[in-house]
């Protein structure tokens, strides 16, 4: 396997149970639970199909002789058919009725919709297992002040748990679009060719319930309420673009969140996660690189650049569908989970082992708290019997020599030292006005009732997620 290019979303990045569902043995046992239910429901409404012969066909669902299949592809170029034969050596009684008046697309569209549909439930657990350490992150730090930063410059302070649940709430926003995309996904059905159901309609010799009944009782045995209303060869590419849309919201929502964590800790504010063995560079051996934030940053870009191939294959499928669907399909599709599902649990990762620097945050605050503090000064000072336009020129005519100091010389910002110095200011406490809680406004408030309001119905609705959600070192 070393001589051979590996995908690393496989062998290095995605959870085992996300690579699985989209493996070779989950997808075609599923074209099997497919090619059974379809001889079930035929069988049930009448066609000539033996118990004897579906109890065969089940017996096979998941012992695939995938060198078969293989070779009757190389010499047929289909892979529908080529494991049709394989299952039908598996099942000589049963191989006259396999796949009978279906087209490809009724497994393989059908297929990928069970997928879709199970990636999304384990990308959901996922949301609720980060939404829940981020909240739990923000409830430990929601009074801690700190600066915020607006245009990534000084701007009026917030909390650490404030900014952590302006991460949580993208997320929270994500989890509904997913629960949406899940609620949304029907199955394709049995449709036929083009879409008309011709093949069936025939089978059925021109009886029209028969064949809606075909269509719902496919889709209830592999677990859909509902069928699409209409189709053309295929179920519309249209879904596929809104689930990838979906996943890319996410990766956009990660990272945001990890590059703000890449600019925290070059700020020595915050940091992710460092084992005690664990190697920032193999030349500057005092690093501690924040990799796992960049590699969320960088999984997450590509996640997004496929928004554009999924929309791309909807535009130009071309009347009831053209093939150039199927490779760009196979790329992005499971890609495109198995991305956000390592995306997930990186990012589970880092909010579960945040370290704070409190003092070093304090420090960073206190060096531009002077500015803002000084429209609570202005207005103490007035209150206290001052001209306001005379304060106002004097707090801009410090304010811009202490400015200088900190620019021009390097120096610390002595701006607090030159109101105290001023008889302008004489009368008032300045330390008091310095209190940085004063400056952070409901932030905690803010904190506690995003959690009782958002997050808690979260872990209420999942709490099967917060149990199954393990911290892996990754």
């Amino acid at each position: 396997m070393h001589d051979e290019y590996q995908n690393p979303l496989t062998g290095r990045y995605a959870s085992r149970q996300m690579s699985q569902l989209w493996g070779a043995q989950r997808k075609f046992s599923t074209w099997r639970r497919l090619w059974v239910a379809l001889a079930e429901a035929q069988a049930e409404l009448g066609l000539a199909i033996s118990p004897a012969q579906i109890a065969e066909l089940n017996a096979h669902v998941d012992s695939i002789d995938f060198a078969a299949a293989d070779a009757y592809e190389r010499t047929l170029r289909h892979d529908v058919m080529a494991h049709v034969h394989a299952y039908g050596d598996q099942c000589p009684t049963a191989r006259p009725i396999i796949h009978w008046g279906a087209t490809s697309c009724y497994v393989t569209d059908n297929t990928d919709l069970i997928l879709m549909r199970e990636g999304l439930t384990i990308v959901r657990e996922r949301l609720v297992a980060v939404i829940d350490r981020l909240a739990r992150f923000a409830a430990e730090h929601r009074a801690l002040p700190t600066l915020g930063l607006t245009h990534l410059q000084p701007a009026q302070p917030t909390t650490v748990g404030k900014r952590a649940c302006l991460w949580a709430y993208d997320l929270v926003q994500d989890l509904a679009e997913i629960e949406h995309r899940l609620v949304s996904l029907k199955a394709r059905g049995a449709k036929g060719t083009t879409g008309t159901q011709a093949s069936f309609l025939e089978l059925f010799h021109g009886d029209h319930a028969k064949v809606l009944e075909l269509d719902k009782r496919v889709a209830k045995k592999m677990g859909f309420d509902a069928t699409y209303a209409v189709t053309g060869q295929t179920y519309s590419r249209k879904v596929d673009a809104q689930v990838v849309d979906g996943l890319a919201a996410i990766a956009a929502s990660a990272h945001k969140a990890a590059t703000d964590l890449r600019l925290l800790q070059s700020r020595k504010e915050i940091e992710e996660p460092f084992e005690a063995d664990q190697i920032g560079s193999s030349a500057m051996a005092y690093k501690r690189n924040p990799m796992r934030a960049e590699r969320i940053c960088g999984l997450a870009r590509f996640v997004m650049s496929l928004q554009s191939s999924s929309s791309a294959t909807l535009a130009t499928q071309w009347m009831e569908r053209t093939l150039d669907d199927s490779a760009n399909r196979r790329l992005v599709m499971p890609q495109a989970f198995l991305t956000i599902d390592a995306i997930l649990l990186l990012y589970q990762n880092v909010a579960s082992g945040l370290v704070v620097y409190p003092q070093v945050i304090a420090k960073n605050l206190a060096a531009e708290l002077p500015f803002m503090a000084t429209e609570n000064i202005l207005m103490a000072a007035v209150e206290a019997g001052g001209d306001r336009q005379q304060l106002h020129e004097v707090i801009r005519r410090h304010s811009q020599a202490a400015a200088a100091l900190v620019k021009q010389e390097g120096g610390e910002n002595d701006l607090l030292a030159r109101l105290a110095a001023d008889p302008a200011f004489a009368r008032l406490d300045l330390n008091a006005a310095m209190d940085a809680k004063n400056f952070i406004g409901r932030a905690p408030e803010q904190v506690n009732e995003f959690i009782a309001h958002v997050v808690k119905p979260i872990r209420t609705k999942y709490p099967q997620a917060l149990l199954n959600s393990a911290i892996v070192v990754v």
